[in-house]
């Protein structure tokens, strides 16, 4: 330091800071032998806290007297604790030796944290599981004494970095603990990450107030999951988007004749074919009705007995009693024509089956001869 500047900064009338760097939390003020004189000006900017340590004796009853922002004339009137320290019980107009340490009290956002190792969570569903995570956090300088005995020590400038690898450890660890207790079942974790971080805040916010810093947030960004509960999670969102199985396994199928349908001549078609017609048959009938809820149904009501008529001589049907009754009222089937169904031993007249007497009971017999 040249004469000038040493002649010059024994006179200190201004003493303030001009941050230049966005990653400092606390910054010493520079100048030649401590020496600051009474009455200069202190300036402390908004977002700054100011604090007094009488002589580089940094022991929490040397550090005096913190200034919130604003403009001061220092006398002894306004560093009552440094002046008791001194002993100016009378008034002191020489220059002083102290050292002024100003704070950034801003919020430090988007530090970073992560679990160090997986967290053993023990879930309903899935069993024991092990957990990662990651995410950000932020903080802010509350009690600037206490921060300034326990970590910035003598440092001209002391940066988030100085700090944050212990910080980052300290909520890194500490979720280990929180996600276990907080009751969150694993396959909802990641649609609480705000409720997780918040109660890792209020866990955590006494280790942080020890340096004297508050923890005014925590941000849980991901999840890490195994790769098999990953898996199983997948599998029972697309069970929920499925539904109704019984439903969804009709649809496969009629896509399947669709496109076999549409594809007549390839093998995709009839492999689409076989699909959709042996779907059923190849899962146990998991598709028809009752089967996905597990319920046995009834097989299928008994059909009509079904009769073969000889029409001008030519085998016709076979036709149920429905169709029958209709031919029966237009004259088509009469009581003489002849008709055959399973188990029968050869042809016979309708007017003959015990079945088909309804049919002719509102049709004259013919009329006898004369």
């Amino acid at each position: 330091m040249s004469l000038w500047n040493k002649l010059t900064a024994e006179f200190i009338d201004i003493v303030e800071w001009m941050e230049d760097r966005p990653d400092v939390l606390v910054h010493r003020f520079e100048r030649y032998q401590n020496e600051i004189k009474m009455g200069a000006k202190l300036t402390v900017r908004e977002g700054q806290l100011a604090v007094m340590v009488n002589e580089g004796q940094l022991g929490k009853g040397q550090v005096a007297d913190v200034f919130g922002p604003g403009m001061y004339t220092l006398s002894t009137e306004n560093m009552p604790i440094l002046a008791t320290i001194k002993g100016w019980k009378y008034g002191f107009n020489s220059p002083f030796k102290a050292e002024v340490y100003f704070f950034n009290t801003r919020i430090f956002t988007d530090l970073k944290w992560g679990t160090p190792g997986p967290a053993t969570m023990r879930d309903p569903e899935f069993g024991v599981v092990r957990v990662t995570s990651f995410g950000l956090y932020a903080i802010r300088v509350k009690d600037p004494k206490t921060m300034l005995v326990d970590l910035v020590g003598t440092k001209a400038d002391f940066t988030v970095g100085d700090i944050e690898e212990n910080l980052r450890g300290k909520v890194g660890t500490r979720i280990k603990e929180v996600m276990p207790e907080a009751g969150v079942p694993v396959i909802d974790l990641e649609s609480k990450v705000t409720v997780l971080g918040e109660r890792i805040r209020e866990k955590i916010a006494a280790d942080f107030e020890k340096f004297g810093l508050v923890l005014t947030e925590v941000q849980v960004q991901d999840i890490g999951l195994p790769e098999e509960v990953e898996k199983a999670i997948d599998q029972q969102g697309a069970m929920r988007a499925i539904g109704n199985m019984q439903q969804f396994g009709q649809y496969q199928a009629a896509q399947a004749i669709r496109d076999a349908a549409q594809n007549p001549g390839t093998v995709g078609g009839v492999i689409g074919l076989g699909v959709g017609m042996g779907l059923n048959q190849a899962m146990g009938g998991l598709f028809q009705p009752g089967a996905a809820s597990g319920v046995a149904t009834p097989p299928p009501l008994p059909t009509s007995a079904v009769f073969f008529v000889a029409l001008n001589g030519q085998q016709t049907g076979p036709f149920d009693l429905a169709t029958l009754q209709t031919q029966a009222q237009s004259g088509q089937l009469g009581r003489d024509t002849l008709v055959w169904k399973q188990g029968m031993a050869a042809w016979a007249a309708a007017g003959e089956q015990a079945e088909l007497a309804s049919l002719f009971a509102q049709t004259p017999p013919p009329i006898p001869p004369q």
